[in-house]
């Protein structure tokens, strides 16, 4: 048996056939059309909007969307010609004013066609690869308003003529500039920039061409650079204002090329007003300008640093082969010190802390440092009178400065062998003569040493520090076994026996040797008028001023003979007491700048002194007092006098009411302050 038959089903169309009015299309494209004539002349209010949309839904519906997108370029165009007469016929500044009036129109017209033909927008249009309707209406815009002959070249002409009286200081309505920018933009960017903004440029070229080219030839070198950040700025601040963003970078771009670097070199060189001279008289203010404005430009903060380098080489050169400089190893460093000041300040204040500047001035410290085979020597010397002399009364923060100086100049020397060698002399001298204005600053330059240069270089140096302090506990041993009977006498009973008998005693296997040119002493002198001072001298000195105690006049050969002292020694020791002005403790006749064996020499009872040892102990007292409370921050006044006794002895013996008045001294300028509740007590201010 077979299976029951398969039904197949059939679609047919209708029978009755839908039949459309011919001239519905045409009937319902004319509604549309008076609708939009409508919109155009600004009576919009009177439409049934709902009305409208449906039409043109049914004219897209039945297959007529052709003829109503046909319709609507037709309308636009015929309305825009009509526009654009009225445009052309506005007059002088009304131009504009027409133009974004009739654009503002448009733009709303156009918004209300859009609600209208939506359906159309969103169907037919994709379908056909139509252009939509809003992007429809500025394309129409743009090629019947705004290329029409008789705007195009006008419009551009009007907008740059507004322009270049703003650039001239006039006031112009930049609300309706933006407006006819932005219209421009709205239009496609191409619009904008082939109808206005590659001819701005070009226009701009021009101006600022013959601009720079009269600026150059009337300003100095820091009116110039003003005015060109003053046109640089301008010129930002207008694109803020009506210009399209991307345009800045292309208008500072022709400002750069055009007024900065076009005349660069002839800047920088500028005779009285260049680099130069902005550099020796620490114009700061031009200095920073230069700076930001070569910055923009290719090169430009290359020319800068090679003009300063070449400069500071020279300078610095000079500074170190001028034989007078030389002739002063301290004020020749402090030199060196002031002009890296300079320009550090310079390179900070002016060059935003540019690192490439800061390794240029670096490289041309190390280039003529170096020309001068004694700068070694000399930054030894500077270091030896600071701490000798030049930081008394100092903060310990001013010191750290002071020694981080001469760490910085110490970097650049090729040979810091050189430097070793005399900083051990320098530091051997002052360690041994109790001169050293603080052990802590020495210490803290060894540090600093060490932390540049390793262990090996500072090992001997440190091995110093530690012979002083063996040397102080053998010396406070020696005093103790001495007892009573070694005192203070107008005669010299010398220990020298005694000393080597304890050393030898007390150490086995070694051998005493006697450095009798290293040794200092303490005078106490009695001039005329009864007028007393203690002198503090090496011990050459001390020989030959204790042979006056029993005699008024000696001659050379007397003296030498008496004391044993190495000829150049004594002449040296002689010259120094008796030919120094101000500190001859000895007269010599004949009077001369030299020492003769025929020379005769008398103690000076006309001796008078400026300069006292109590002097010279105060700021050593207030050191010790200020390391002392840094320690402790709050201490009463009976244990700052024990602690600062016991931190001076091995220079000398402090008198309790001048560490008194010192106290007092640093309280006046606030280094300390006396405890409110106990006057007794006093604390440390930070």
């Amino acid at each position: 048996m077979s299976g029951p038959k398969k039904r197949t089903f059939q679609i047919e169309a209708f029978k009755h056939r839908v039949v459309v009015d011919p001239k519905y299309a045409e009937k319902t494209w004319k509604i549309l059309e008076h609708a939009i004539h409508e919109i155009y002349n600004h009576n919009a209010s009177g439409l049934s909007f709902e009305e409208l949309y449906r039409n043109a839904y049914n004219m897209v519906l039945h297959k007529f969307g052709e003829k109503l997108y046909s319709g609507l370029v037709t309308t636009m165009t015929f309305h825009l010609t009509e526009i654009c007469k009225s445009i052309e016929a506005a007059q002088g500044g009304l131009f504009l004013e027409e133009l974004n009036r009739k654009w503002a129109d448009h733009n709303k017209a156009l918004q209300m066609i859009r609600d209208i033909l939506m359906y159309m927008d969103r169907t037919f249009i994709p379908s056909t690869h139509k252009t939509p309707v809003h992007e429809l209406g500025l394309n129409l815009w743009r090629d019947v308003v705004i290329h029409s002959s008789k705007i195009q070249t006008r419009l551009q002409d009007t907008l740059l003529e507004l322009v270049r009286r703003e650039r001239s200081g006039e006031v112009i309505n930049r609300g309706l500039m933006r407006n006819i920018t932005k219209m421009l933009m709205d239009l496609g960017s191409f619009v904008y920039q082939d109808d206005f903004e590659k001819h701005f440029l070009e226009v701009s070229a021009d101006f600022y061409r013959l601009e720079s080219q009269e600026f150059i030839e009337s300003c100095d070198c820091g009116e110039y650079l003003k005015k060109a950040e003053r046109r640089l700025n301008e010129e930002m601040e207008r694109v803020s204002h009506y210009l399209d963003v991307k345009s800045e970078s292309k208008i500072t771009n022709v400002v750069e090329r055009e007024m900065i670097e076009s005349h660069m070199q002839r800047l920088v060189h500028m005779e009285n007003s260049g680099i130069v001279n902005m550099l020796v008289d620490d114009k700061y203010e031009d200095l920073g300008r230069m700076y930001s404005l070569f910055r923009r430009v290719p090169n430009g903060l290359i020319l800068i640093r090679d003009v300063m380098t070449s400069y500071i080489r020279d300078t610095g050169k000079q500074l170190v082969i001028d034989p007078e400089r030389l002739k002063d190893p301290v004020d020749f460093v402090q030199r060196l010190l002031d002009l890296k000041d300079k320009y550090d300040k310079i390179i900070s204040t002016a060059f935003n802390n540019d690192k490439t500047f800061q390794n240029a001035l670096n490289s041309s410290f190390e280039f003529f440092i170096n020309l001068n085979a004694r700068s070694p020597e000399f930054i030894s010397l500077f270091v030896d009178d600071k701490l000798r002399k030049g930081l008394r009364g100092v903060s310990e923060e001013d010191i750290e400065n002071v020694l981080d100086k001469v760490m910085m100049l110490f970097r650049y020397l090729q040979e810091k062998d050189v430097f070793e060698k005399y900083y051990k002399q320098h530091l051997a001298k002052r360690l041994l003569s109790g001169k050293t204005v603080s052990d802590d600053a020495e210490r803290s330059l060894i540090v600093k040493l060490k932390t540049e240069c390793g262990y090996q270089f500072t090992s001997k140096l440190e091995g110093m520090f530690t012979d002083m302090k063996t040397s102080q506990d053998t010396m406070q041993g020696f005093y103790a076994s001495l007892g009573s009977d070694f005192g203070d006498s107008p005669t010299l009973n010398c220990p020298g026996a005694h000393y080597r008998n304890y050393y030898l005693g007390t150490h086995t296997g070694r051998r005493l040797s006697w450095q009798t040119n290293m040794g200092t002493a303490d005078l106490k002198a009695t001039f005329g008028k009864g007028q007393k001072h203690e002198l503090n001298v090496s011990t050459y000195q001390m020989c030959v001023l204790m042979l006056f105690n029993n005699a008024d006049q000696l001659s050379y050969k007397e003296i030498e003979q008496a004391t044993e002292i190495p000829a150049s020694d004594l002449k040296r020791c002689l010259q120094s007491l008796a030919c120094v002005k101000g500190k001859n403790v000895l007269r010599k006749e004949p009077m001369s700048k030299d020492i003769a064996e025929d020379d005769a020499f008398f103690f000076n009872d006309k001796f008078t002194s400026k300069q006292r040892v109590e002097e010279d102990r105060k700021p050593q007292i207030e050191a010790a007092v200020v390391r002392i409370m840094k320690a402790r921050r709050v201490l009463d006044h009976n244990n700052i006098v024990t602690e600062v006794t016991k931190q001076l002895q091995s220079r000398f013996l402090p008198n309790p009411v001048v560490i008194k008045k010192r106290i007092e001294s640093l309280i006046e300028r606030e280094f300390l302050e006396r405890d409110k509740a106990d006057r007794k007590l006093y604390r440390y201010l930070a």
